[in-house]
């Protein structure tokens, strides 16, 4: 059984004025549909390893050397956005006390905590991801990725992630990756989040 694009969970204007309806369509239908079709074609040369990526992706190297890079980027691709729809809402959500909490512990103070994660953003270079994850030792940590790439490959949980590749917000936003990562925090389903840290920790 083939991997399959997931449906947005809201409709592609949702996340008005902060995302706008033309990147969600791109965005969804296009560059996730792609990474979707690749990955795919990539899987159908060695059935044996099955379909499972995230246990594919927390051991790259049990990936067939000839279809690895495929995997890594095509794969990656489709769990970070898979993951990064679910992260978003045009309802308003706060996080949970449990979280909230853990945030305070680790960072100091949820301001504190954005400021870090906007810096992971803003400095990444060239295309990729800013997350926050669970790491091994069960602790929050703000981190960032090149590409596709995702934090399951560390043996990380992402809980709240912000694609910063061009695609994701130049039709809005242009060259202004700051812009865009400030709207961001307005679309946070903080619910999600929440749900995710319980799960993972």
């Amino acid at each position: 059984m083939a991997i399959i694009l997931p449906e947005l969970p809201y409709a592609y204007d949702a996340l008005e004025p902060y995302i706008d309806a033309e990147t969600m369509h791109l965005h969804h239908d296009k560059h996730h549909q792609t990474y979707v079709n690749n990955v795919n074609a990539a899987l159908e040369k060695h059935p044996e390893i099955g379909e499972e990526l995230e246990v594919l992706l927390a051991d790259v190297e049990s990936i067939p050397a000839d279809i690895r890079p495929a995997v890594i980027n095509n794969g990656g691709g489709h769990l970070n956005h898979a993951l990064f729809w679910e992260l978003m809402t045009g309802e308003e959500t706060t996080p949970s006390t449990e979280l909230s909490e853990a945030i305070d512990a680790e960072f100091g103070s949820f301001e504190e905590f954005k400021s870090i994660f906007t810096a992971a953003a803003t400095t990444r270079f060239g295309s990729g991801w800013a997350w926050l994850v669970v790491n091994k030792e069960g602790k929050l940590e703000v981190t960032s990725t090149a590409n596709q790439d995702t934090p399951i490959s560390e043996g990380k949980t992402p809980i709240l992630g912000l694609d910063v590749w061009e695609h994701a917000y130049y039709v809005k936003y242009r060259n202004v990756r700051p812009d865009y990562i400030k709207a961001f925090f307005s679309v946070v389903n903080w619910t999600k989040v929440s749900e995710l840290y319980a799960a993972a920790k």
